[in-house]
Parts: C-alpha cells; sequence; structure tokens
C-alpha cells in the first residue's frame, strides 16, 4: 500500500467505528428470511457449536496432525485435542470479555453481547476445520504445487484472482470455505452458521490478491460475496486498498479466537514437548515459571510442595494451567484496554503482541525454544517430509485426471471422489478448486491410505 492511500485509509478508518448491537446478529447463512421452528431452548450460538461437534469434517481432525506425528504409545494432541482446548480458552475470553463490556455499558446487558462466550468457543472449533492433513506441510505441498510443480503448466489457463487463490491456498480462508460453501447435494448456507460465528474466524480478512509475503488471507474469491454480505450486515468496516481489492477490518471477536489459539498451541506444545523427553523437565518448568513475578513462582512451587505432586507430568499439567490462567486474564485486559481501536479497525498485531511485558518477555521465550527444539525436532521434519511427498503426489496425480479425464486413469481416479465434490464440472477452475477441496478434506491417514493405493504401494483388503 503506498504512503498516500495509507494516511487517506488512517483517517478514513479513525472517522468510523464499530458496534456491538450490530455486530452481535443470529442472522443464519442460507436462512436469512426464514425463521425456523424450534424445539428447544437453545441459543443460536449454542445451536452452532452443537452443529460442529457433531460434524464429520469436525471428527475427522481427531487423525489430523496438530505438531507431532499422530500417538503411538505417547498421546499427543492432534487437531481435534488442540481446537477443543482452543474452545475452552475461547469459552472463558469471550465470557469475561463479554461481563466486563455489560459493566462498562450497562445497556448491553439486554443485547446479545452476554452471549459473546459462546460464540468465541464456537469459532475455536471451527478455526482448524479447514487445515489439510500433515499440519503446515500440507498447506506448502499444495501452494507449491502449483508455483514450483507440475501445477504451473495451469497459470495460463486460469484467472488471475484464482491463480492468487491456490498459490497461497490458505487453511484460514479454506475453513471460511467448507462453513459456507454449497456443495453438491448440500443446503444453501453449507453449514449454516450465525454471521458473527463465521466472521469470527476470518482472521485475515482480505482476499489472496493482499496476502503478501505471509500468504495469509481470509476467503477464497468463490467466498468473497458471502464475506462481503456477512460484513454488511454486521458493520464491519471495509478498508480502502489498492485496485477495489476486499480488505476489512477484523471482527473484534477475531483478535479472542486468535488468543486462546495462540495461548493453546504454545504453551501445550511445550506439555507434548516434555512428554516425548524434546525438553528436560527442568527446562519446561522454568519457561512456565517465567510467566510469573518471583514471589508468585514461589508460591507456586509450595503449591505444588503442599499438594504433594511428586509426578513431574503432574507438575508440567499444573504450571500449564497456571500459564493459561494468567495469560487468559492479560488477553481480557489487553483487550478491554484497546477496545475503542479495535472497533474503530486501528488496532493493530494480536493481544498477546500487547500483554504485560513480564509475560510477553516469556511467550516470546517458548517461541524461539519451540521453533529451535520442537518444530526443527526430526519426528516433526519426519512428519512434514512424509506429508509434503504424499500430498505433492495427491495433488499431481489428481490434477492431471481433471484436466485430462477422457483418459482412462483419469476415470478411474475420478471415480474414487466424493459426489460432494464438482469434479466433473465444464469449468476449469471449478474442477481444481473441487481437487483441493477432496485432498484438503482428508485425514492423514486416509491420504497416506489412497497415496498407497493408487501409487500401486499397497493392495485394497478384499
Amino acid at each position: 500500500m503506498n504512503d498516500a492511500l495509507r494516511t487517506m485509509n488512517f483517517y478514513y478508518l479513525c472517522s468510523m467505528t464499530m458496534d456491538w448491537k450490530q455486530l452481535i446478529s443470529t442472522q443464519r447463512l442460507g436462512q436469512e428470511n426464514r425463521h425456523p421452528e424450534r424445539h428447544d431452548d437453545r441459543t443460536e450460538f449454542k445451536r452452532d457449536y452443537d452443529r460442529l461437534i457433531f460434524s464429520a469434517p469436525f471428527r475427522r481432525m481427531q487423525n489430523k496432525t496438530q505438531v507431532f506425528p499422530l500417538p503411538g504409545s505417547i498421546f499427543v494432541h492432534n487437531r481435534l485435542t488442540h481446537s477443543l482446548e482452543v474452545a475452552s480458552v475461547g469459552m472463558s475470553l469471550g465470557s469475561d470479555v463479554a461481563r466486563r463490556l455489560c459493566q462498562r455499558q450497562p445497556e448491553l446487558r439486554e443485547s446479545m453481547v452476554p452471549e459473546i462466550g459462546q460464540i468465541v468457543a464456537t469459532a475455536c472449533l471451527a478455526h482448524d476445520m479447514g487445515n489439510p492433513p500433515f499440519g503446515h506441510s500440507g498447506e506448502k505441498a499444495i501452494q507449491t504445487f502449483f508455483t514450483e510443480g507440475k501445477g504451473l503448466s495451469l497459470r495460463e489457463k486460469v484467472s488471475a484472482t484464482f491463480w492468487d487463490d491456490i498459490t497461497h491456498f490458505e487453511g484460514n480462508a479454506n475453513a471460511f470455505r467448507l462453513l459456507t460453501h454449497q456443495f453438491c447435494g448440500r443446503r444453501p448456507g453449507g453449514f449454516v452458521m450465525t454471521y458473527p460465528t463465521l466472521a469470527a474466524i476470518v482472521k485475515y480478512p482480505y482476499s489472496s490478491s493482499l496476502a503478501g509475503k505471509k500468504g495469509k488471507f481470509g476467503f477464497f474469491s468463490s467466498e468473497a460475496p458471502t464475506y462481503q454480505r456477512i460484513a454488511r450486515e454486521l458493520g464491519i468496516i471495509q478498508k480502502p486498498a489498492d485496485g477495489g481489492l476486499l480488505c476489512y477490518a477484523r471482527h473484534p471477536l477475531v483478535y479472542l479466537v486468535e488468543a486462546a489459539d495462540d495461548i493453546c498451541y504454545e504453551i501445550m506444545d511445550l506439555e507434548d514437548a516434555h512428554k516425548l523427553k524434546l525438553l528436560s523437565f527442568d527446562e519446561t518448568s522454568q519457561l512456565l515459571l517465567d510467566f510469573f513475578e518471583d514471589d508468585i513462582q514461589q508460591k507456586i512451587r509450595q503449591r505444588i510442595a503442599d499438594e504433594q505432586l511428586t509426578d513431574v507430568h503432574e507438575q508440567i499439567q499444573y504450571l500449564r494451567a497456571c500459564v493459561i490462567g494468567k495469560l487468559e486474564n492479560e488477553c481480557v485486559n489487553t483487550f478491554m484496554q484497546h477496545e475503542p481501536e479495535i472497533l474503530a479497525g486501528t488496532f493493530e498485531g494480536s493481544l498477546i503482541d500487547h500483554i504485560a511485558p513480564l509475560q510477553h518477555e516469556a511467550y516470546a521465550r517458548c517461541t524461539t525454544i519451540s521453533k529451535q527444539r520442537i518444530y526443527r525436532s526430526r519426528p516433526v521434519l519426519d512428519v512434514e517430509l512424509s506429508g509434503y511427498r504424499i500430498m505433492g503426489t495427491l495433488m499431481e496425480l489428481m490434477t492431471e485426471a481433471i484436466e485430462h479425464p477422457d483418459r482412462y486413469y483419469s476415470r478411474q481416479l475420478i471415480d474414487r471422489v466424493s459426489s460432494q465434490y464438482d469434479i466433473t464440472n465444464p469449468q476449469l477452475e471449478t474442477r481444481i478448486m473441487a481437487v483441493i477441496d477432496y485432498i484438503s478434506g482428508m485425514t492423514d491417514v486416509y491420504a497416506l491410505d489412497v497415496y498407497q493405493k493408487i501409487c500401486g504401494i499397497s493392495l485394497p483388503i478384499v
């Protein structure tokens, strides 16, 4: 963005602000003109939560890698357990923020603001549902198939906007698509979620053409009109952008979903690393104690002694609980301190970036250790390398099949794809997106199984 546009953007945003009463709406995607009959007393946002819990894409996350390989003798986090924990922290963050907002503005008690905790928890459940198999290596495999692999030949056959979408493939944008897209044989509106729940998962509310070096964006071009509709209804601020591209301020609840995710993945990864003996007890316990002043550290140690927690894993779990509680409180304080900027769309960074210096420094140390000792450890690298090859091969074979659907082998591959994916559509872009939908929706185990079978490495058991 050039300096003139940046200046205009600043003054434009300063003249606007979002309104809590408009931001929290029960409007449902796909049912905007319908008020369905209700047979119980659940709120609309509790319905969203239950709808995700009982869905197949949510269950499939139990077989998707979080960081470490899926469990052998030691159970570590997968995408499902991670999402459940994020939802738990998100419920606390949202409920505490709602309570304090209502204290600050008593008139909000009669609005739907008290439901914020439920909305945030539901968005937390959904935040990773669009992630492909094998963690971030799965994302990278899809991206690089088009930028470095055989998919590069498709560049001149598709639109520039679509090319930006697929070369920046992003789990966050894919989650929004999964929840909102009308797949074949499904009802309009996808999961038919409420607008605030959908808005709360869009961490990067702009199109792929604005993804930049980080490659992050919030919705594919096919779902851009859906996000626009949600943003208009909720009063989310649209920011000026070069070339008329779509760019919005975040819905305020995105900051709480992000904070819950930041807290859980960083702290829980340390606990998993300790279980797997990548970090010693002394290293792990000190990293966690560093979130507290010296006198509080002493009280925590005394509490551990008083409770006779002699098991080292129990001690780490207790310390982890203390840290999560502290970070949750810090993020609530930060949100309330910066509420005006958040509503104006001018707040920069994440809540974690703005917490008190002691906790921020401790979090930064955990991040550094994680990068050095966890995310580059051999078990993690092995999963990433294997996953990258599996995903890349599946993308190559399936894309070749939809490019040449009349070939014998192509027909065999296409016939094994679920009918919900529009893989025989006359439009090439739609077929490519169907391949991405199909492969990104796989579990790690299923992706490996398909890879082995179509490559002739294993035969199905008859």
